[in-house]
């Protein structure tokens, strides 16, 4: 299968999937509300979160395999592949080492982080060791799937993955709707896991019969691949400013409001997480068309698809802003029931971190194809502003206090600092350039954003108490939207302007294509 069907393939499984997968979560969310409680949810949330932070010295692993396993793939080394999958075997094995030693000291003080649990404490304790149990199959077992992903066969893991999954939450509905059990929900969890991981091994076996599947990881190659490794710590400090802007967020709740709060939070990010999941996955192909770009080296070109891939970000972060905004709240009143709707300024605040984290990509992805992870001192810096002001801030605002630390940091690094890391060392131009483009994006959002809120609130202001009223509002909010939002981003921004007339060319160049 070609580079571009295989690119094509892995949209479309995981669309497909990804959005059974949501209607799967959101009927399920509701059952587990009802009959396991906020209490029960909201813990649940909480030890994935403490296993998040316990897991940090994973995250640079996976961003490294791409670059590293692509030649080798092209050429079919099977040699190189086999001790590239050798090597990550071995360091996943010891973070699985390290998970396993401080999730047990961690849980020496379950009693003392949740003495006001109204749940037995050994649910919490099955619960945390079932979820670590998920978690380390992955590291013990199924690490070779990197093959899968790097030979753009991701496909496959989501299919299986995402089927799984699925079935496994609709058995805990099933379960829980009549039993209203803790223990099975969980014990359900562990099993899922444990038969898809066996699974997924055999399939992977399949697929490459030339690989080796064995558990027993040499230390021989330990220093066969020094840049690797430090690319790999690089990596590892970045994404920990990635998981201090969200991961945190469910311990900091639990700890300075309530573990109730955790779930009422977790309803909103569910949803949010899902739109940005959909988002990223029609962009899936982006990093390494981008790569390609930057190995190029046509500086025109490359100035040129950077402000087009900042446009379109851009039109579709204001899009799905202005739906956080108009028609969040009353899907969650439908959906789950007004006792579970927050403050608006909470809303306004998830809103924005959204935009920034859907405008950032571009920077991102280019910052990515030229390998820039030198600045370690940024990641941090995030994590020490994210924590502080989020500490300071809850204690005031509540959970909006939380979203307002991970704003400022954002702002401050993600917004301020890598943009300007990436014209100077990347692009090597000047960075007055980029703030001109960008407050010309700003500005076409800002006016979107307000001009299609005022024009809903004269015409649509209507009382939403039905999912068809829900419907018929998006509808209306989004048809307003696409149509304010094209015209001011095409008279304002260059960059849109030639996406609308690439994207033009391409469909007569198709048209023309089925004609002949």
């Amino acid at each position: 299968m070609s580079r571009v069907r295989n690119t094509l393939q892995n949209a479309k499984v995981s669309v497909l999937f990804h959005v059974l997968f949501i209607f799967t979560q959101f009927f399920a969310r509701k059952v587990f509300l009802d009959h396991l409680g906020d209490e029960f949810i909201g813990l649940t949330s909480t030890l994935q979160s403490i296993l998040g932070f316990l897991n940090l010295a994973e995250l640079g692993i996976g961003t490294a395999v791409g670059y590293t396993m692509y030649k080798p793939i092209f050429n079919k080394d099977h040699k190189e592949l086999n001790d590239l999958i050798t090597y990550f075997g071995y360091l996943y094995k010891k973070i699985g080492l390290i998970l396993i030693g401080s999730s047990i000291i961690l849980a020496a003080f379950f009693p003392i982080i949740f003495d006001e649990l109204t749940i037995n404490l050994g649910i919490v304790y099955y619960a945390f060791f079932a979820l670590l149990t998920n978690a380390l199959l992955g590291y013990f077992f199924n690490y070779h799937l990197f093959l899968l992903q790097a030979d753009q066969k991701a496909y496959i893991v989501e299919k299986y993955a995402q089927s799984f999954t699925i079935s496994k939450i609709l058995l805990q509905c099933l379960f829980v709707f009549y039993l209203q059990s803790f223990f099975i929900w969980i014990t359900l969890e562990l099993i899922s896991s444990i038969l898809f991981s066996f699974y997924l091994r055999k399939q992977i076996a399949k697929e490459y019969p030339w690989l080796i599947i064995s558990n027993k990881i040499q230390n021989k190659d330990i220093k066969k691949f020094p840049l690797l490794l430090q690319k790999i710590k690089q990596i590892s400090v970045h994404k920990l400013g990635t998981f201090v802007s969200s991961g945190t967020d469910n311990i900091l709740i639990f700890k300075y409001i309530s573990i109730e709060s955790v779930a009422y939070y977790g309803n909103y990010m569910l949803i949010i997480s899902n739109l940005t999941a959909l988002i990223m996955k029609l962009f899936s192909g982006t990093n390494a068309s981008v790569g390609n770009l930057v190995a190029e080296n046509d500086p025109a070109n490359i100035k040129k698809v950077f402000w087009e891939f900042m446009a379109l970000r851009f039109f579709i972060a204001s899009l799905s802003t202005l739906a956080i905004l108009k028609l969040l709240d009353p899907f969650i009143s439908l959906w789950l029931g007004s006792q579970y709707i927050l403050e608006s300024s909470t809303l306004i605040f998830f809103s924005i971190n959204f935009f920034i984290l859907q405008v950032r990509q571009p920077v991102d992805v280019f910052i990515q194809a030229y390998g820039l992870y030198q600045d370690i001192w940024s990641p941090i810096t995030q994590s020490i502003i994210n924590l502080v002001f989020s500490i300071i801030l809850i204690n005031i605002y509540g959970i909006t206090g939380v979203l307002m630390g991970t704003t400022i940091s954002l702002i401050l690094i993600i917004m301020i600092w890598r943009p300007y890391f990436v014209f100077t060392q990347g692009f090597k131009r000047d960075i007055r350039e980029y703030i001109v483009g960008f407050l010309k994006l700003i500005l076409s959002a800002m006016i979107t954003l307000v001009t299609v809120n005022y024009l809903s609130e004269q015409f649509y202001n209507i009382t939403i108490e039905t999912w068809f009223h829900w419907l018929l509002m998006s509808l209306k909010i989004i048809a307003l939207s696409v149509i304010i939002n094209f015209v001011i981003m095409y008279v304002l921004n260059k960059g849109f302007r030639d996406v609308v007339k690439r994207m033009l060319h391409l469909m007569l160049k198709k048209r023309k294509k089925n004609e002949g």
